[in-house]
C-alpha cells in the first residue's frame, strides 16, 4: 500500500507559477514511477508528467518547457514545478505512484485566471 498526499494546489494569474508537492508514505520501495495527472471539468483524466525509478522522465507536450517534474528520494517526496501557466491548465492535479497497482492522491485544485 502507498498513501500520497498533494498540497500546493491554488488560484494563480496566467503566467504565474506554482509548485506542486506530493508526500508518499507506506511501500515506497515498491514504486516504479510517479507522476502528476490532471483532469479538467467535463474532460478525462490526462497525464502531465511521470518520472521513473531511475530518474528518467516524460511530458505531456502541452507542458514541454514549462512544467518540471522532479522528486526528493530523501523526503519522499514529488514535486510538479509549474511555470507560465495558462488558463487551459486549470484542473485537479492528482498524484499517482506506480507498483503493481496504481495509487492516487486525492487530488488539489490548479486554477489560472486570464
Amino acid at each position: 500500500q502507498v498513501q500520497l498526499v498533494e498540497s500546493g494546489g491554488g488560484l494563480v494569474q496566467a503566467g504565474g507559477s506554482l509548485r506542486l508537492s506530493c508526500a508518499a508514505s507506506g511501500s515506497i520501495s515498491s514504486i516504479n514511477s510517479m507522476g502528476w495527472y490532471r483532469q479538467a471539468p467535463g474532460k478525462q483524466r490526462e497525464l502531465v508528467a511521470v518520472i521513473t525509478s531511475s530518474g528518467s522522465t516524460n511530458y505531456a507536450d502541452s507542458v514541454k518547457g514549462r512544467f518540471t517534474i522532479s522528486r526528493d528520494s530523501a523526503k519522499n517526496t514529488l514535486y510538479l514545478q509549474m511555470n507560465s501557466l495558462k488558463p487551459e491548465d486549470t484542473a485537479v492535479y492528482y498524484c499517482n505512484a506506480h507498483t503493481l497497482f496504481d495509487y492516487w492522491g486525492q487530488g488539489t485544485q490548479v486554477t489560472v485566471a486570464s
